[in-house]
């Protein structure tokens, strides 16, 4: 069956949209905040505001890129959460709307099991596609999850952050260096030149596969803070080996819990999704776990770890198949789990 969906991304600061076409995609468009960075994260009100002007640019781009008339649609996908429930909202709205006008059906997507889709968003490009079932790590600056993945639509939690997500943390972190926004990035350039044992930073002792960084996070400012009164100037003088330890302390926590999964349910396969997927420290220790207990290792493309519509409309492409379809008067939810 002839298949077109557009997909649409508004969980946070970026308004996107993709079209996929019997499974392939055709277009993937984004357009950034950088309203934001000002503001050093976030800001929610802003966010929204910036959805409402950028969706409609956004949508008629990714049709035209794709080549497509919005009455070719068969059917619309959307991030219904977790996310900012404001820009939630945008996208929500539209969604509904245009599935209404245009008489198709609507797809309610999860939108941290859409990370989840990104490894097998088609593009035109070779790669190789984790079969079922598989470990997955998603982790981002909102959320940080181990998943079991047993088809496309039967994914199970085993483990997710008490309290901060690892993003935050790299995020915080940058911000008491007084690195811009975002600064998971720059943490990732700074801490390739810097010795990840030069600052030692606590352990999390939380037992089974749930993850905590808000101690790192707190010591790591207190860190800061402490040589800041000994000897001012000392971030901008220590910056690559204090976002080296900070990297370093992150990534061992994620990787501790990662291979006591692969150890527990016995799994031969691990991926990673998510913003923080991006991170070069990270995709290095993963493929070196990988190695070491002999799974393969997934990591999609950068372009599909960040936020985006592609992994929406992947998402909404297994949803269409099933005949999960959303009632029109569906509400986005902030929180799903």
């Amino acid at each position: 069956m002839h298949q077109i969906i557009l997909g649409i991304e508004s969980s946070c600061d970026e308004t996107a949209a993709a079209v996929l076409v019997d499974g392939v995609l055709r277009s993937n468009v984004i357009a950034s905040q950088e309203v934001h960075a000002k503001w050093g994260g976030v800001v929610p009100e802003l966010a929204s505001r910036a959805h409402q002007e950028h969706i409609v640019p956004v949508v008629r781009e990714a049709l035209k890129e794709a080549g497509i008339t919005k009455e070719a649609l068969h059917a619309v996908a959307f991030t219904r959460g977790p996310g900012l429930i404001g820009a939630l909202l945008v996208g929500t709205c539209f969604a509904r709307s245009l599935a209404q006008a245009l008489n198709i059906p609507l797809l309610a997507v999860d939108h941290v099991q859409a990370h989840v889709m990104a490894h097998f968003i088609r593009d035109g490009q070779d790669r190789p596609m984790p079969d079922f079932p598989f470990l997955n790590l998603t982790v981002s600056g909102g959320h940080t999850q181990l998943v079991l993945v047993r088809s496309p639509l039967d994914m199970e939690v085993i483990g997710t952050t008490m309290d901060d997500a690892a993003g935050e943390a790299f995020d915080k972190g940058a911000k008491v260096l007084g690195l811009p926004y975002p600064g998971g990035p720059l943490v990732d350039l700074h801490a390739r030149s810097g010795d990840p044992a030069r600052f030692p930073l606590p352990k999390p002792a939380l037992r089974g596969l749930d993850f905590s960084f808000s101690g790192i996070k707190t010591a790591f400012v207190a860190l800061v803070n402490r040589g800041e009164m000994k000897q001012p100037g000392f971030k901008e003088a220590e910056r690559n080996d204090l976002c080296a330890s900070l990297q370093g302390a992150i990534i061992d926590h994620l990787m501790a819990k990662a291979r006591r999964a692969i150890r527990l349910h016995e799994v031969a396969r691990i991926g990673i999704a998510g913003g923080v997927a991006a991170n070069s420290g990270l995709r290095e220790r993963l493929q070196e776990l990988g190695q070491r207990e002999n799974v393969e290792v997934f990591i999609p493309p950068f372009a599909y770890c960040t936020d985006n519509a592609a992994m929406i409309a992947m998402a909404g492409h297994h949803l269409l198949e099933a005949g999960r379809l959303a009632p029109l008067d569906v509400v986005p939810i902030a929180r799903t789990h």
